[in-house]
Formats: structure tokens, sequence, C-alpha cells
């Protein structure tokens, strides 16, 4: 099942609206993400991510809310590293 997670806004790059991507952390697990459909995410902020595109943002406690409910469901397992010397897909 795909989800779209939320993460906090670490960083952000890119050097043009159609580049900006971003630093985002679920949990604890940073990933590159494709900031361009959320042009006003800024950094410290929430946004909810579904397959490496940022979509929407979302305030602070309602981003914890969530992460915390598909941590109760097992529905993290695609943000863990992948362990050392693991095949890529």
């Amino acid at each position: 099942m795909c989800l779209a997670i939320p993460g906090e806004v670490l960083s952000i790059g890119g050097d043009g609206p159609l580049q900006r991507a971003g630093r985002v952390s679920f949990g604890g697990i940073v990933k590159q993400v494709n900031l361009v459909l959320v042009p006003e995410a800024e950094v410290g902020d929430y946004v909810i991510v579904h397959v490496g595109v940022a979509i929407s943002r979302v305030n602070e406690t309602e981003a914890r809310r969530v992460f915390d409910y598909l941590r109760e469901m097992d529905e993290l397992d695609d943000l863990q590293p992948e362990p050392p010397g693991s095949p890529t897909p």
C-alpha cells in the first residue's frame, strides 16, 4: 500500500522553481524530496510526502499524530534505511 507520510523540511535547494527539492526528516530517517508542488514550504514546515513528492503542507500537531498512527499500524517499513550491501531494486 502506498501512503502519504508527514515529514519535517530540514533544508531546501534547487536552482529554480521546477528543480526545488529538500531534505525531509521522517522520524529521524532523512530522504530527498521533490518540493515543486509546495512552493510555500519553508525549512521547519511539515509536508505530506507521497512517492518522493511533497503534496501539501500540514501543521506539526497533525503531522505527529499521523506519523504516530502509521507507526502503530507498522506502515513505516519503506522509511527504514537499507542494510549495508543490500541489492538495489
